[in-house]
């Protein structure tokens, strides 16, 4: 048993016998550096802990639960949270559906998510990373005429939730990054490009390849014009493609279907994809970096598929939204920290792979737009009615190739239209920071706005 649980298990003694306790416990060290000019720009790391509490009491009409987290795991703040929860308690609205998870049969998966060398690692090789990474952007193309920002980040947080109705769980995770934005000019324009790499400890992060990303997407971008109006088939790039695939996980979100806030509702057994389209959310996946033994609930995670060959087969629920739909959870549970409660969502989307490259995708295309990054999203798409409009950046596709940067186009759809018109998914998949995994996603018919 991690110390972290045997202090969880230590708090949760103080529940009264007329309520149920949940007691969800974290701890963290981070380390973040910013790079300019050869010289370090900003340094910071910290150490952090922290406790939710939650409360619930049956009333006359269902269970209130009350709420309240401190920042610290001092006995004194711990008391305090435990004072809160119990006042916040009595103003809570009652509700049929509330509960609290049990332990439902499904065992943990064993995940081995941290790597010691997250903390062992010198603080001077992580500057020395950002520094390097800065340099190598600057050093490669003479139309690099600025790096924004160059930075190293990395991790280690652990989490335990224990509760009265027998919930056990621990968790920890570790994470390492550099990610650098660089700003390429031809004498008349300026074009951004980012790059980033990604691991569980700092030997696995790939420098170079980080440098080169942002190099080539900013320069290939420089001379970029604003095209006609057109329809033609859309490849989003591995990024992009992670976007949507999130927008989408989001409606599959069995909270967002009972609260009638996903165009997914009441579709169960439709075909809503295009038949290479198969979906699911798979937590237990250690390539993953979101992966996770157990939900913010403390159930165990595990494999969901949402859309199989295009048909929509499930939702994914945590306590509370299955109670609501009358089903079970799925294991689903997401939570913002110690001052969030549990709710129903995807932590590790994936498509299954399609059997080709980029290349080939280009090569069947022929002619169509090549999205590169997507802007506006979240004020540009509708997860209740499916509307997609967004700007996006990117290069055409001429004869199979990637041919001129184009910019200033909006693209202009639903996501009911685009999953149905899904052409090509690709074998390239790219594992990235967020809940979802990206690979190349080609989608047919899209109207864009341009001149």
């Amino acid at each position: 048993m991690s110390d972290l649980l045997e202090r969880a298990e230590r708090i949760l003694e103080s529940a009264h016998g007329d309520e149920e306790l949940e007691v969800y416990v974290s701890t963290g060290v981070d380390t973040e550096v910013q790079a300019y000019q050869g010289q370090i720009e900003q340094l910071a790391t910290a150490s952090s802990s922290g406790i939710g509490i939650r409360i619930l009491r049956d009333g006359v009409a269902g269970a209130q639960v009350g709420t309240a987290w401190a920042g610290s795991l001092d006995d004194e703040a711990v008391e305090e949270a435990l004072r809160e929860a119990r006042d916040n308690v009595r103003f809570a609205t009652e509700d049929e559906f509330i509960a609290f998870a049990r332990p439902d049969g499904v065992a943990a998966v064993s995940l081995e998510l941290t790597d010691d060398a997250v903390t062992t690692t010198p603080l001077d090789e992580k500057i020395a990373m950002a520094i390097e990474l800065e340099r190598m952007v600057r050093a490669g193309d003479s139309r690099i005429r600025q790096v924004d920002s160059a930075n190293y980040s990395d991790y280690v947080a652990e989490a335990a939730i224990v509760s009265s109705t027998g919930i056990r769980a621990s968790y920890a995770r570790s994470g390492a990054y550099v990610s650098v934005e660089a700003i390429a000019s031809d004498g008349s324009n300026d074009e951004t490009g980012w790059g980033l790499s990604a691991g569980r400890a700092p030997g696995d992060l790939d420098i170079a390849k980080a440098a080169n990303d942002a190099i080539l997407r900013a320069t290939r971008m420089l001379g970029s014009v604003k095209p006609a109006s057109m329809k033609c088939t859309a490849v989003f790039d591995p990024r992009s493609a992670a976007t949507l695939l999130a927008i989408i996980g989001g409606a599959c979100s069995g909270e967002a279907v009972v609260r009638g806030r996903s165009f997914f509702a009441n579709r169960i057994g439709e075909m809503v994809a295009a038949s290479m389209f198969t979906l699911f959310d798979d937590p237990t996946d250690p390539r993953h970096f979101a992966a996770s033994a157990f939900d913010g609930e403390g159930l165990a995670c595990r494999r969901n598929v949402m859309i199989e060959g295009g048909q929509l087969k499930a939702f994914v629920y945590d306590t509370v939204s299955a109670r609501r739909a009358g089903t079970s959870s799925t294991g689903s549970a997401v939570r913002g920290g110690i001052a969030g409660s549990p709710s129903a969502g995807c932590r590790a989307l994936q498509l299954v792979p399609g059997d080709i490259d980029q290349a080939e995708i280009f090569r069947r295309v022929g002619h169509g737009v090549y999205v590169e990054s997507l802007m506006g999203v979240h004020s540009g798409v509708n997860p209740i009615s499916g509307d997609f409009s967004v700007g996006v950046t990117g290069l055409m596709i001429r004869d199979g190739q990637l041919a001129e940067p184009v910019r200033e186009i909006t693209v202009a759809s639903t996501l009911q239209r685009m999953l149905l018109d899904i052409v090509h998914v690709g074998n390239d998949v790219e594992w990235l920071p967020g809940s979802a995994a990206g690979q190349t996603v080609a989608i047919e018919g899209i109207a864009l706005s341009g001149s």
